[in-house]
């Protein structure tokens, strides 16, 4: 009796187990879903704040500059209302270029109109300028447009490696490498800075450990492409690769690799 009873209970506890796995793969796939569509949302979002910033209020700053022209032409024998009529168009153009900053940051309409090429170019050189570091670009030369889903997810992982460089390298150069061959696209972002210690580049490469908002996303978005991205020390500095496939035959290999 004993024995049939021990027999039993191991039976039972192997049902449980397997039920226990079942139900965490299953939370597991939907919170990968959700967290996928709550990116999808995001880049609507981005695109639709993006499009109000440059059509509606560019234009309303447009619009004001266009008054204190006007004013400036009526009132040009007063100096001092002229001068502080210059002031406020001065203030108008500052708003105006930030919110045009701000509006393509958000959503570039290069990342539409002519795809990812241009697009990161025009924001690395962009980056550039506002930050101070210097950045080498090698990009392979353009042939075709990539998939909408591909150029965002590139498009963004570029913004999150290059705001990560900035805040925490201390790297004064960066290296920009973007690689599109038949089957798969790579985008590299190397800089030489102060590296990140062993046990936190362990933990920012391992998927099931919590590594932060932005690289989380940024693994999310690739996973959904079935590609990913890898971390390592360059020495000095750090190196992040991200790779996505083209064709099933590709990302089947990619996947059997990872």
């Amino acid at each position: 009796m004993w024995i049939i009873s021990r027999h039993q209970t191991k039976l039972k506890f192997g049902q449980s187990h397997s039920q226990l796995e079942s139900l965490i793969q299953e939370r597991t796939v939907a919170l990968q879903v959700l967290s996928r569509r709550l990116l999808r949302v995001q880049d609507e979002e981005r695109r639709r704040v993006a499009r109000d910033l440059h059509d509606s209020t560019g234009q309303l700053l447009t619009a004001l500059k266009i008054l204190v022209a006007l004013l400036q032409r009526k009132l040009d024998k007063d100096e001092e209302i002229r001068e502080e009529l210059s002031a406020i168009a001065r203030l108008a153009d500052q708003a105006l270029q930030e919110i045009r900053t701000t509006s393509f940051l958000l959503h570039p309409p290069l990342l539409d109109e002519i795809g990812f090429h241009s697009a990161a170019r025009w924001y690395v050189e962009g980056f550039a300028e506002r930050s101070g570091l210097k950045v080498r670009m090698d990009f392979t030369p353009e042939t075709e447009r990539l998939p909408d889903v591909v150029e965002t997810a590139l498009f963004r992982v570029l913004q999150e490696s290059l705001t990560n460089v900035h805040r925490h390298s201390g790297t004064s150069e960066v290296d920009v490498r973007f690689r599109r061959e038949a089957e798969v696209v790579t985008l590299e972002v190397r800089d030489f800075g102060r590296g990140i210690p062993g046990e936190l580049l362990t933990r920012m490469g391992d998927p099931s450990r919590h590594s932060g908002v932005g690289l989380a996303g940024m693994r999310e978005r690739l996973n959904e492409l079935n590609g990913g991205f890898e971390i390592e020390a360059a020495n000095p500095g750090t190196r992040l690769l991200a790779v996505v496939p083209l064709c099933a035959k590709a990302a089947s290999a990619y996947a059997l690799a990872g």
